[in-house]
């Protein structure tokens, strides 16, 4: 019999004192042993620690002590970051929609400031006034007629790069923030499995 297992990368468990195998991995097989090697327990949790490093060769050694003569592969991760937490957090709408407000005004002023910077390195003001110069014959400190599309243009550019308009997707392409999210997680949890297996070799064998 052919077993394949998929370890997931990281899995969070919520209200449990136990970790089965469907927890942690996708699995292959036939459907009545698919069946019964999910729900197969791999360790109890403890009360007062929160993460867990499940190796894969821990899952592959209870199920070969059920399926002694099934083939298993992994085609997954080799480690497991598992979080467990006792009670889901309630979060207070009011100090969300504060913390909401909080960060909003961060990034506008943060951003502003940026803009502003960068129009001042590059002289962008001294540019416009050269260029209606140019094209006019007059000299204007601020001409509206470049200045007004340049701002319409700059904020058309922003929504294309990040990909949002009013909460909207333009493409289904990921968002240049949900790249970073998505390369944070993934550094985070790397970052948490070496932590735990460092401290798992650490330990004494008969602690």
């Amino acid at each position: 019999m052919d077993i394949y297992i998929k370890p997931k990368k990281k899995a969070a468990l919520l209200n449990r004192n136990e970790i089965l195998i469907g927890d942690v991995a996708d699995i292959v097989a036939p459907a009545a042993s698919e069946s019964k090697i999910v729900l197969m327990k791999l360790r109890n949790l403890d009360a007062n620690t929160k993460n867990y490093c499940v190796p894969v060769t821990e899952i592959i050694k209870k199920i070969s002590k059920a399926y002694p003569d099934a083939t298993i592969s992994n085609v997954g991760e080799s480690d497991t970051w598992v979080h467990s937490v006792n009670r889901a957090p309630r979060e207070n709408p009011a100090f969300l929609w504060l913390k909401v407000a909080f960060v909003s005004v961060v990034l506008f002023v943060g951003a502003s400031t940026a803009i502003m910077s960068f129009h001042t390195d590059g002289q962008i003001p001294e540019i416009f006034k050269r260029y209606y110069a140019m094209f006019y014959g007059v000299e204007m400190s601020n001409p509206p007629l470049i200045a007004i599309p340049y701002s319409i243009g700059l904020a058309l550019g922003i929504m294309v790069f990040y990909n949002h308009f009013f909460g909207r997707k333009i493409t289904d392409d990921p968002t240049p923030i949900e790249v970073e999210i998505e390369g944070y997680e993934n550094d985070v949890t790397d970052a948490m499995l070496k932590i735990m297996e460092k401290n798992n070799e650490g330990e004494s064998p008969n602690a």
